[in-house]
């Protein structure tokens, strides 16, 4: 075993479950680019940059994920900070040591952190999905497409009849895809159309330069998040009132669908 497969990434986003805050880069500074390229669902990595994942995750760090081996072999830190183990081979050689390190492994039957398999089917993104996307650009516009890469990051592609092609070609492998409304320009509105209760919101803006992101705000920090924006949306970040256009998850080349995101 020389290489692991990354499952379920994801960082710290509005919740934080470790015990302590995230830090700057999540921990993955040294181990991905800035841009957190290589580090998605079916990467494959060096075990020394496996070992470091779960240092990081020990660490509360901020990042998360589960390390596996086709199906054989799987590593991962829970919220509660146990390492949980499983493998098809037995290990008591692996045991033992962990006893001489003054560690202790207890067998259970499984991890409580096992992903749980979606309630309703997901779509693929396949060529079927890109026709449909082709069709609703044609028929009302540009629209956004939100790139979930990993859980808790996004990033944001205006796609037009023009700019669909290289938009998919560049996707991070797995991703989950939601396509949206495209942005509004009149951030006079956007503000009015805040909810009146001070909640929590995701805030997506476009700047000058044509670079859209999003960031969670409470309703009195909008103003200045938006000010100098070029165009913006507001989000719920309540599932029943999150309505995007359409969804769907990217297969694998042959066309297997095998990221375990939820609908």
């Amino acid at each position: 075993m020389t290489t692991l497969s990354v499952r379920e990434p994801s960082v710290a986003g509005l919740v934080n479950f470790g015990v302590e805050a995230a830090v700057d880069g999540h921990g993955l500074a040294g181990l991905f680019p800035a841009d957190l390229a290589g580090y998605h669902d079916g990467a494959e990595i060096p075990l020394s940059v496996g070992l470091e994942l779960v240092r990081a995750m020990l660490r509360d760090n901020g990042a998360w994920c589960r390390l596996e081996v086709d199906g054989r072999f799987s590593v991962h830190v829970g919220w509660d900070q146990y390492v949980y183990v499983s493998s098809t081979s037995a290990c008591a050689g692996a045991v033992a040591a962990t006893h001489r390190l003054g560690l202790f492994a207890e067998p259970i039957p499984e991890s409580p952190y096992l992903p749980e398999p979606p309630e309703s089917p997901v779509r693929a993104a396949d060529d079927a999905f890109w026709t449909d996307v082709a069709g609703l650009v044609a028929a009302q516009g540009p629209v956004l497409l939100e790139e979930g890469f990993v859980g808790n990051a996004s990033r944001w592609h205006r796609l037009t009849a023009e700019r669909l092609g290289p938009v998919r070609a560049g996707l991070t492998p797995r991703s989950r895809l939601l396509l949206w409304p495209d942005l509004s320009t009149d951030i006079a509105s956007v503000l009015a159309a805040l909810p009146a209760d001070d909640s929590t919101v995701e805030v997506v803006r476009e700047d000058r330069s044509g670079t859209i992101t999003s960031r969670y705000a409470e309703e009195d920090s909008c103003p200045a998040l938006l000010a100098g924006a070029r165009a913006a949306a507001v989000l719920s970040l309540y599932a029943d009132e999150r309505h995007p256009l359409m969804t769907a998850v990217l297969p694998d080349p042959d066309g297997v669908l095998r990221a375990r995101w939820a609908p």
